[in-house]
């Protein structure tokens, strides 16, 4: 009987790879990078867009600090693709994102509230629709007091001092019988926090080539505990801001609202 101990298989010493099998291995991880690079370049592109929440003029429906996926396909125009992808028209009551019509490169979130060729007014801040009073219990007020533009809108007489000149222009040559009405192609737009939202009473109408899709879906959202009267606070430092951020990322998310369905 030999001595010599035999080595375990386990220990065996593995010959290098072939210096083409070592090739065709990064080949194939290139590729596959590649590839899920193109699929998220065209998710992003075509399907989905993320969107933060910076005010809090959709509260309580958006609130500041909810990080949404926002449906870029929903309201396409539907040509080839109609008989695949779930198009369909903008609808009132419909929430939506936007390019901001003053300035294109801004992005707003609001509410439908008028579809062309609707009258719009609100008295003493309630929304009537072609004459008809329309129940809406996602509206808050926020703010004591009455506003005569904000509340009873249109009025022609004086604008508020949020108004664009060119839309307090406009405005008085659509509005008949003290209703607002809605061009071809327009709609009317207000945030769900009705004394806090810079919105179509102020600006106009938002065109259907500027609508971006429909919030689908809160994937996070943190509310900001940060303390506002220590020294960090009143100092410009992006990474002292960051860690605060992650430290507390569990106590300030809001668990209760994430992957949230917007409805």
């Amino acid at each position: 009987m030999s001595d010599v101990l035999e080595q375990p298989l386990a220990e065996m010493p593995v010959p290098p790879a072939p210096p083409a099998r070592r090739k065709a291995g990064w080949l194939s991880t290139l590729q596959s990078l590649a590839v899920t690079v193109v699929i998220a370049v065209f998710v992003i592109t075509f399907l989905v867009q993320a969107f933060q929440i910076p005010s809090e003029s959709m509260e309580n429906t958006l609130l500041i600090g909810d990080y949404l996926l926002v449906d870029k396909v929903h309201y396409g125009h539907p040509g080839l693709w109609g008989a695949i992808l779930p198009y369909r028209a903008i609808q009132r009551g419909d929430i939506v994102v936007f390019r901001y019509p003053v300035h294109p490169q801004q992005h707003f979130v609001k509410r439908v509230i008028g579809l062309p060729g609707d009258r719009i007014r609100l008295d003493d801040r309630h929304l009537l629709v072609n004459g008809r009073v329309v129940q809406e219990n996602y509206v808050i007020h926020t703010k004591p007091g009455f506003d005569h533009f904000r509340d009873d809108f249109p009025l022609t007489e004086i604008p508020s001092f949020n108004t664009e000149p060119r839309w307090w222009e406009q405005m008085g040559k659509l509005v008949r019988n003290g209703e607002l009405v809605v061009p071809s192609g327009r709609y009317f737009v207000l945030g769900d926090n009705r004394d806090e939202s810079l919105d179509s009473r102020y600006w106009g109408f938002v065109p259907r080539e500027n609508v971006i899709g429909r919030p689908l879906l809160i994937y996070w959202s943190v509310r900001s505990s940060r303390p506002q009267n220590d020294d960090a606070s009143t100092q410009d430092d992006k990474l002292s801001h960051f860690m605060y951020g992650v430290i507390h990322l569990v106590q300030d998310t809001r668990w209760d609202r994430t992957f949230r369905i917007i409805r």
